[in-house]
This record gives C-alpha cells, sequence and structure tokens, in this order.
C-alpha cells in the first residue's frame, strides 16, 4: 500500500496515513513557471496498492489529482484509488434547464481517463453521482463523527432542523439517531447565493436546535436558517456540516449572526480567519483510514458503520 497527497489538505492526508499505520509517499507536486501543475514520484510504486489524497474544492487541485494519476498509471501502479474527501463540481449533476453541462458526469469521465480506479468519497452533494462512475465508489458520510460529537454535548430535547427541503432525508436519519423532533425550513432561491425563507414545517420553540446540511458554500441558507430558528424561540443554534467550502461572503454573513457554534469536519481545510468565529472541526481521518484499509485487504467498507452503529448502541 501507498498513500500520498496533493497540495489540497495535507494535514488529513497526513493523519489519514498516521492512522493506517503508514507514511505519505515521496512526490514533488509543484508549479511550473507559467502555472502548469508539475508531478514526479520519488519512489517504486510498480504493482502497488495507491490511495492518493485530495479534496478537488478548486480547479487547480483538481488538475493535481488528474496529473497526479496518469503520473502513478504510467509507473505501473496497480490500482488507484482517489481519495476525494470532498468533491467538487458536484451541483451540477443534471440538466435543471437548457443549455447546461452535467460537469459531475464531466468530472467523473476525466478521473477515469487520467488513470483513477476507484473512488472514495465523503457526503456527496447528490448520491446519484455515484452512478456516474464506471469504477467502484464507495461514498462514506460523517455522520458518525457528528452524531458522537452530539451526544457527547447532553443536549436536552433537542429538534433537527433541515435547512431546506433537499436536506431533509439527511436530517431525518440525523433526527432519529438522537431520538430528536424533526423541523423543515422551506425556503426560495432567488439566485446562486441567495435565498429567501418562506415557511417552517415542524416545531421549533425553546430548544437546543441543530441545523443539519452537507456542506456551507456562501452561508446564505445556514445564515437563514439560524435567524428563522431564533425567530421561532430557539435557545441555541448549533449548525453542523460537513464541508466547510465557505468562499464569496461566507465570513461577513457568519459575523454577522452572533454564532453559538459551528461544527465542520476536516474534508476541506478551514480557511485562516475563519478560526476566529466559534468553529469546531471534527476529523474524517479514522473513518478515511479504516475505508482505506478494509479496500486495500478487499473487506467491506459499508459493514464500517454497521460496527460504529453496533458499538454505540452498546455504550448506550
Amino acid at each position: 500500500m501507498r498513500i500520498f497527497s496533493g497540495n489540497a489538505n495535507r494535514p488529513l492526508a497526513q493523519a489519514i496515513a498516521a492512522a493506517v499505520g503508514h507514511r505519505l509517499g515521496e512526490m514533488t507536486c509543484d508549479r511550473f513557471p507559467d502555472g502548469e501543475v508539475k508531478v514526479q514520484i520519488h519512489e517504486d510504486v510498480r504493482g502497488a496498492d495507491v490511495f492518493v489524497v485530495q479534496p478537488t474544492a478548486t480547479n487547480d487541485f483538481l488538475m493535481e489529482l488528474l496529473v497526479i494519476a496518469d503520473a502513478l498509471r504510467r509507473a505501473s501502479a496497480a490500482r488507484i484509488t482517489a481519495v476525494v474527501p470532498y468533491f467538487g463540481y458536484a451541483r451540477q449533476d443534471r440538466k435543471h434547464e437548457g443549455r447546461v453541462p452535467i460537469t459531475a458526469k464531466l468530472v467523473a469521465n476525466i478521473m477515469i481517463t487520467a488513470g483513477i480506479n476507484r473512488l472514495l468519497t465523503v457526503d456527496l452533494h447528490a448520491q446519484q453521482i455515484q452512478g456516474f462512475f464506471d469504477v467502484p465508489v464507495d461514498h462514506l458520510t460523517a455522520m458518525p463523527v457528528q452524531l458522537e460529537y452530539l451526544i457527547g454535548l447532553g443536549l436536552d430535547d433537542p429538534v433537527v432542523v433541515s435547512p431546506d427541503t433537499g436536506s431533509i432525508k439527511l436530517a431525518d436519519r440525523v433526527a432519529k439517531r438522537l431520538g430528536a423532533k424533526l423541523a423543515i425550513i422551506d425556503k426560495r432561491r432567488l439566485g446562486d447565493s441567495k435565498t429567501e425563507v418562506a415557511n417552517v414545517i415542524g416545531e421549533i420553540g425553546e430548544r437546543d436546535v441543530i441545523i443539519i446540511d452537507d456542506m456551507i458554500t456562501t452561508a446564505g441558507s445556514m445564515t437563514n436558517a439560524i435567524r428563522t430558528a431564533r425567530q421561532f424561540g430557539a435557545r441555541r443554534v448549533i449548525p453542523v456540516v460537513t464541508h466547510a467550502v465557505l468562499c464569496g461572503d461566507a465570513y461577513e454573513r457568519l459575523s454577522g449572526v452572533s454564532l453559538d457554534s459551528l461544527v465542520v469536519t476536516d474534508t476541506i481545510p478551514l480557511k485562516r480567519r475563519f478560526a476566529e468565529l466559534p468553529v469546531t472541526v471534527l476529523s474524517v481521518a479514522p473513518l478515511l483510514g479504516k475505508a482505506i484499509v478494509n479496500i486495500h485487504t478487499n473487506q467491506s467498507v459499508s459493514s464500517l458503520f454497521a460496527e460504529q452503529a453496533a458499538q454505540k448502541k452498546e455504550q448506550s
């Protein structure tokens, strides 16, 4: 087994390697003077089972992954698994109007062409993206890590809130695991970064509110949901998301709502200025490490969740 990392999230890659009991492979991933990606593998990978840790949060990081995969393929690696904690371009997964691309499918095609034989990812924005790949896809969820944190808070009679109708299934799963009530914020989208809250389905009241979503980007939906929860009586609001994309006006919006807390994972490195806010970062490294070991030894990846659920049941 070999584990390599691009520049997208090297701290996470190092934590994964430590969890697996391996070191990161020696590799140069740099730039030519004109900005093109420059990669060279510095160790023998012929016949090796190789894992490349690289979230694709930007175009540059996606390109790094593709060039690294090509270098490994040409160096005769036996299998190349892309460990993509955050899969970029996942929003464009269908033609919702005329003359638009299905970019998630395009990226899947390019990754396979580059030589990637398997994908390991966390909380895809759209489940159907798994079907865009003609190679095996292991789709993990950060929920076990998030649930462990939330249970540790010892919240009394919390309510789990979905910030929009698209996150209802996710919020419902979390509510059931916590034995909590469920509420839904019905929003109307006015553009790519603007939303308007229309109604609340369910009861919030004077409770601790957990807002669940897969990602936070410009924070428009999330800050609207926080304000709405408070309008309906919430005493504390805890947004819990997997991917901290956090771009555009996110910092200004989050700073303007007097956050009680924001819980994210390390699938994407937290931008420096957001550390000034009350942000808690949970690590998915142990989860990804276990999945990598199971893939390498040809064991079930989905069984990890059954094992974790059984352990939580025994502890409770």
